[in-house]
This record gives structure tokens, sequence and C-alpha cells, in this order.
């Protein structure tokens, strides 16, 4: 415990993994390695920037005083200076060629689009992650039918494995986004105060090709395929937008499926994993709660109003930049980083045990089937040359009566015994019975699954296969 605040986040939710993605130690090493390529590019260009300044920079990458920064920042009021003065002090061969014609938005915002591209990644794998625990549990209880609802309420058959795509299907298409967004994702490049590119210029001698081949090497140093052509004083904060609404896409789809599972928890139908020494309450010690959808569904709705943030932060930056955009960008951005991350690792949790309770899915489904039954009890009284009308009044009759039976008396269905004793129906109770074959109500659903994942899902895991393999949720309370 300490004597001050931590965000939950980073304590109960996030993996180290992510944690270290937004760590301090890994913005402020990006900054030098940014300040890096650009002088390796700038010498390699030709301005007098020697081997012994670049090795120097080199060797000091990682090794950050931040009290030193700290120092600097109480006098300069500047954070950006402060790791300028920082990084000199251990590189002072380099000093005079640090941050040679940039802006603080070149370390800040090219830095944060390797943070915003590393994490994409990371958030990616772990989707792909949970999608191939679903199409495993889809395509094992494809064929098992279960009760379906709309409205909530009874409806028809489906299957437990057809349920199972619409959470899938949903975390499909995020995937999908995510995809989509990594592959237009360009960095700032270097672009200077305005973005016009004015200072770097005057560094080399008003040379418009060796500056926009200066941009185009720092983009491929930094690991981008190319950087935004255009750009103010930072790169348009609608990127950060595009990011958050992707992320929060991730927590429509997690909140959705945290929901369902909550519901059928309730219905003792399908269960998160429960350790044996858990608690689920600590007064009611029968309580088996579903705490992971529980959380899925909180954190999702923290994530989902995060596009709020970049939002309002885009609309409001005066022409080419105004600086309230630091402060929320310092918060929304992790953050929302950090609660998709603890998302899927309990999405994934949930996924790696889930347990069925195949009877009482049945004995839930046993208790409407009736009902949904009597068109085609009609049509079988039918085929045995009853009367149709007469046939469906009689239904009629007897529907309500073990509707009000379940509803007013707290009795079970007896629909079925009752069809089988009335004359007008002409059929046994073994002969109805024969007639509720349960492959009759699920439609196509168990061929649909099959489909879904051979043609939809099946590609989209392959493609990352190879990440897949060390892949494991960690929740840690």
């Amino acid at each position: 415990m300490t004597s001050e605040y931590v965000s939950p986040l980073v304590e109960r939710v996030a993996t180290r993994e992510m944690t270290r993605l937004w760590s301090a130690d890994r913005k402020f090493s990006t900054w030098r390695r940014c300040w890096l390529a650009l002088a390796e590019a700038e010498k390699e260009l030709g301005l007098p920037i020697t081997d012994e300044q670049l090795d120097e920079m080199r060797a000091h990458l990682d090794d950050i005083d931040y009290e030193k920064a700290r120092e600097y920042e109480r006098k300069t009021r500047h954070d950006v200076m402060a790791h300028i003065h920082a990084f000199g002090d251990v590189a002072p061969k380099a000093r005079p060629i640090i941050h040679l014609g940039a802006t603080s938005c070149y370390v800040g915002d090219n830095t944060d689009l390797i943070l915003i591209r590393d994490g994409l990644g990371m958030l990616l794998t772990r989707a792909v992650a949970v999608l191939d625990k679903l199409r495993a549990f889809a395509l094992q209880y494809k064929d098992m039918p279960t009760l379906g609802y709309t409205h909530y309420q009874p409806a028809q058959v489906v299957t437990v494995g057809k349920r199972a795509c619409l959470w899938a299907q949903d975390l499909l298409m995020d995937i999908q986004d995510i995809e989509s967004l990594l592959g237009r994702l360009r960095c700032r490049g270097v672009k200077g105060t305005t973005g016009t590119q004015a200072s770097f210029m005057a560094l080399f001698d008003n040379d418009h090709d060796k500056v926009r081949r200066l941009d185009q090497m720092v983009a491929e140093k930094l690991g981008f395929a190319s950087s935004f052509t255009i750009t103010g004083q930072t790169y348009t904060r609608k990127v950060d937008t595009q990011v958050l609404r992707t992320l929060a896409g991730l927590g429509e789809s997690a909140h959705k499926f945290g929901t369902d599972m909550r519901l059928l928890a309730n219905m003792k139908e399908i269960e998160e994993p429960f350790e044996s020494t858990q608690v689920g309450s600590s007064a009611m010690a029968y309580k088996r709660n579903p705490m992971r959808c529980e959380r899925i569904c909180a954190l999702s709705r923290f994530l989902m109003v995060s596009p709020l943030h970049g939002e309002f932060t885009t609309a409001t930056q005066w022409f080419e930049r105004t600086l309230d955009d630091s402060a929320i960008r310092r918060l929304s951005l992790p953050e929302a980083f950090l609660a998709a991350d603890g998302i899927l690792n309990l999405w994934l949790n949930v996924m790696e045990g889930p347990k069925v309770y195949p009877k009482v899915i049945e004995k839930h489904l046993w208790a409407e089937l009736p009902f949904m039954a009597t068109e085609n009890i009609i049509m079988a009284g039918v085929r045995r040359g009853g009367d149709r009308q007469a046939l469906h009044e009689a239904i009629r009759t007897h529907s309500h009566a073990a509707a009000a039976r379940v509803k007013e008396e707290g009795g079970d269905n007896d629909l079925l015994d009752r069809l089988a004793v009335d004359p007008e129906i002409g059929m046994t109770r073994a002969e109805i019975d024969q007639v509720l074959d349960l492959r009759e109500f699920v439609g196509r659903a168990p061929e649909q699954v099959v489909e879904f994942m051979e043609t939809e899902v099946d590609p989209v895991i392959e493609r990352h296969r190879a990440q897949l393999g060390g892949v494991a949720s960690d929740v840690r309370v």
C-alpha cells in the first residue's frame, strides 16, 4: 500500500504489458529515440553532426535521471525542455544538436503515435485471443438447443453456440476496425512549430527535396511507412478521436457480452469461472456473483464515453493548435488503453473456463417449448385427418389454461399433458413427443455457426496465429 493515490486501472485492471507501455520509462526513452532518429537523419542528409555525438546519444537512451528532469521542469515549467537538458547532461557532446530544428510536438506527438500503434497491436492480439476462445465455445455448443429471447421474453429456440456467435461477430468487427486503423496510422514526422517545416528549410538552405527526405527518413526510423503530409503544430487530434472510438467499440461489444453472461448466471445456465476459495459476498456465503462480467460492464461504460474527450479536444483546437489538448490527452489516451486492455483480459479469463449447465438449459427450454410447438402439433394433427380450425381452438384453450397454471399457481407447464387427453387432438403423449424433435426448432443455427467460423472468423485468427501462443489472462483480483 502507498500513501498516494494509484489509479485502479494500473493497480487492479490492466496487464503489466500495457502499464509498462504507458509508463514514464517508455515515454521518455522514446523521446530520446525520436531525438536520435532526427539527428541520424540530419547527419545522413549532410548536417555537421558527428558519429561521436550520435554514439553518445545511443549510450544514454534509457538511463533517465528523473530527479534532474524534475529540477529542470520546476525551473522551466516545460517538460520537453527539462528532458532536453537532462539528456544533454549525460550526452554533453551531443547537447548542441539534440532537438535541432524541432518543436516540442516532434517528440510528444511522435511518441504518442508510437505508443498508440504499439498499444493497438497489443489490444489486437488479445482481442483475437478472445475471438479464438469464442470460436471454440461456439463450435462446441453449436448443436445445443437453448431458449432464445426477444425483448427478454421467450421467443424461438436457438443454440448456445449460435448465441456465442453474436458475441464473436461484434468482436470481429472491432478487430477489423483496429486492423484498419493500424493500416492507416502515420507519424507526425518533422514539421516544425506550425507545420510548415520552415525551421528545417533554414537548416538545409531551402532544399525542399532534403526536407522531404528528412521527413520520410525519420518516419521510417520510427517504424512508420510515412508521416502526415499536413499538420499544424500537432497532428490532427481527430486521430485521437478515431482511436478512442475504436476502443469504445470494444467497450460496446464487451458490455453486451458481459450483460448476457450476467443474465445467464442469474438463470443458472452459464457461469463465469468461480474458484474454490472465491467469496461471492461478505454477508451471503452462498452467493456466486459474476464479478468478472460485472467489472467488464463497469469498465466498458468508462471506455464508451472516452471518445468525448477526443471530440471536444479536436473541436477546440484554435487554428494551428492550442495547449488545452495536453492535459486531457495525458489522461484520456493512456487510461482508455488501460481500460480496453483490462476488459479484454477479463473477457479472455471468462472464456478460458465458462461453466455450462445443460440440464438447466433443457429445463428452461421445455418450460416454454410446448407453446412454441403448437404449430407443429396442429400440422401433425391435420396430417392425421383433423380439422385445422378445431385443432387451433383446442390448443388455444389449453394454452391459456396452462399459462394460467404457470403464472397464477406457480405450477409446471402441463400443456402437452392436456393436449394428450383431448380427443380433438387425437394424439397420445408419446406421439406428441415425437413431434417435438428439438432439431426441428433450431433452424440452420448449427450450420450458421460453422459457416460463420469458416468464412469470417478463421481467416482473421489465422492471420494472427503466430501472436497467440503465449496469450493468457492475468486477473489479479
